[in-house]
């Protein structure tokens, strides 16, 4: 079978696309997607192109600029080009030319995307986006892959469809894709830096692989067949983790409660808590300081710029930074203004020489040297108890709720405040008698509540 054949072939086996489908090449001018082009046009497909110049390799890249619009001519389509001042955008953005180029790259090209399946909305087609990417690249993007650390996720190497970008040209290799530049005369430009070093998948091509191969002259064929076991390996990893998932991660409105007790008990913890604790923009890094968590005190906790994971007794709650909807909120020190469901709260600290006795139930004052931050601001539950001020014995909160002859809607809407696991304040009730101000207090902290429904 030719390298056509065996390219239709590919498109239909992994549902690809369809005969009446528009697509948008992605073409640098080298010899990958020069054969990308000539494979579309002998087997019909509707195409364009688009093209990058990164203005890194001087008269070089305008001469593959040149080279494409020419390749656009030849088939008779539209080109599209787009220029990038890639040095300077990678110094402000401080990232290394190769990340900058490829987010450059991409970026573009999804713009230009949309431009498409905005035309061709009417001709109830679909739009894809294709890279020349074969299967020498796919070997490098493994071995990069298991070097960077991306886990069992990143050892599939290249998929082949994600989304709208497709990558046709992953079951060649590319000295097939010699023979069929050759076999049709197809002209293509060589980028020089390919020899060069300075780029990390030019280091894996030229230094690594090579050097493997020595001593595994097989090591390109074993790692293709891996890139197939480890894909495979990876969907039953997926459907472990969603089981263990729906077993662990209990939803209470927008946050997620985790048992700490039964989490303990697994065998594959740290991999279970990353893929949980993923979604919320934590990092594989700090997968070690939630399992940390599971052992500290109450009241601890971890964040990711959206999120934080808190231990609060025997669970681990991931619940959004600064949310009005959060059940749980830790206060890290006194806040001039803190917004939650039922209202705001301020906290301040004061000296007691500064003090005026407070006018209503919405005002504490809590003596400052017996309470620790952080503080957790969270709805009330049952087991709760305090010591309601006046009394020098605990109390449950669901009694006192009923002594305060409270409606079901109003208990809803009860909210406590907690200093080392221990209630200091039932916002806007009650002070626990144990952190009442004394005659030898010197420092108060106050807290000032406004109900949102007053």
């Amino acid at each position: 079978m030719d390298l056509l054949e065996k390219y239709k072939a590919f498109i239909k086996k992994e549902k690809l696309f369809h005969q009446k489908d528009k697509l948008l090449l992605a073409v640098s001018g080298g010899l990958d997607s020069v054969v990308l082009c000539e494979l579309c046009k002998q087997a019909g497909y509707d195409f364009v192109i688009a093209h990058c110049n990164f203005q890194l390799r001087d008269t070089d890249s305008d001469r593959d600029e040149a080279f494409v619009k020419a390749l656009g001519k030849k088939y008779g389509v539209e080109v599209f080009v787009k220029k990038f001042d890639t040095n300077t955008i990678a110094k402000f953005e401080k990232k290394s030319v190769e990340e900058t180029a490829r987010d450059l790259r991409y970026e573009w090209f999804y713009e230009v995307l949309e431009v498409f399946i905005a035309r061709n909305a009417e001709r109830m087609t679909h739009t894809w986006l294709l890279t020349a990417h074969h299967a020498d690249d796919n070997i490098e993007t493994l071995l990069m892959n298991f070097f960077r650390g991306t886990g069992i996720k990143g050892l599939h190497g290249i998929l082949p469809k994600q989304g709208r970008l497709i990558r046709p040209l992953l079951f060649a290799r590319r000295g097939e894709l010699e023979d069929f530049a050759k076999k049709n005369e197809l002209d293509f430009v060589t980028d020089h830096t390919n020899a060069e070093n300075e780029y990390t998948r030019n280091y894996f091509r030229n230094t690594i692989i090579p050097l493997v191969s020595e001593r595994y002259p097989e090591v390109k064929e074993n790692l293709l067949k891996n890139i197939q076991r480890f894909g495979e390996a990876e969907v039953l990893y997926l459907q472990a983790i969603e089981w263990h998932k729906k077993k662990l991660a209990l939803q209470r409105g927008n946050e997620i409660h985790i048992p700490v007790l039964k989490l303990m008990k697994l065998d594959a913890m740290g991999s279970i808590v990353y893929e949980i604790i993923k979604p919320f923009g934590f990092t594989a890094h700090q997968t070690n300081e939630v399992i940390a968590l599971l052992q500290s005190e109450s009241g601890k906790y971890i964040r990711s710029a959206s999120h934080r994971i808190i231990k609060n007794r025997n669970w681990l709650i991931v619940s959004p930074n600064q949310s009005t909807e959060a059940a749980h909120i830790l206060i890290e020190a006194p806040v001039a203004n803190l917004q939650f469901a039922i209202g705001d709260l301020q906290i301040k600290a004061i000296h007691i020489a500064d003090c005026p006795l407070p006018a209503t139930g919405s005002i504490a004052m809590l003596d400052a040297s017996k309470i620790s931050f952080p503080l957790l601001l969270r709805r009330w539950k049952a087991g709760d108890y305090f010591y309601p001020l006046g009394m020098n014995k605990k109390k449950k909160l669901s009694r006192f709720l009923i002594d305060q002859k409270l409606s079901l809607t109003q208990k809803e809407k009860v909210w406590v405040i907690e200093s080392g696991k221990k209630i200091i304040w039932v916002v806007g009730m009650r002070i626990d008698d144990r952190y009442k101000l004394a005659a030898n207090t010197k420092e108060i902290l106050q807290f000032d509540f406004k109900n949102a429904d007053v």
